[in-house]
């Protein structure tokens, strides 16, 4: 009974169990692992190449003096200088910014769009309330002899 179909079934599925005998070490098993890694590297390269696109485009748009002035931006605030770089990359592409960007030019971009998202700033303001300690027409000290 040496059907050679069911022999590839077997030497499949004895495949299958060392490979999942191998990837017990990791704690996945089988395709999935290799499915996961795949994805995994997938959506890491799809990022590189969009950083790369982004540095392209903003080494296209900005000098060298404002490039430096965005990465100092980058170390002291992320949020902040990936939003700036979002907003100038969406002007570029929409050909707002038809000529690289001098540092004064950017300060003033800069300036520009901190006045648009600045949040207003709350103002404290102490109101006391008099009580019977302040009341300037109560003399206690009258009754003291």
């Amino acid at each position: 009974m040496a059907d050679p179909e069911l022999e590839a079934i077997r030497a499949r599925r004895l495949q299958e169990l060392q490979m999942q005998y191998q990837g017990k070490g990791s704690g996945m098993s089988g395709p999935g692992q290799m499915n996961m890694q795949e994805q995994q590297r997938a959506t890491q390269e799809r990022q590189e190449r969009e950083e790369e696109l982004r540095n392209t485009i903003l080494t296209q748009i900005l000098s060298q003096e404002a490039r430096a002035r965005l990465s100092t931006i980058a170390l002291a605030k992320p949020d902040r200088a990936k939003m700036l770089e979002n907003i100038l990359i969406t002007n570029a592409q929409r050909g707002a910014i038809r000529e690289k960007l001098s540092e004064e030019q950017l300060i003033n971009f800069l300036e520009q769009v901190n006045e648009q998202t600045s949040k207003k700033k709350t103002v404290v303001t102490y109101d006391r309330r008099k009580t019977a300690i302040d009341d300037p027409d109560d003399d206690d000290d009258d009754n003291i002899d």
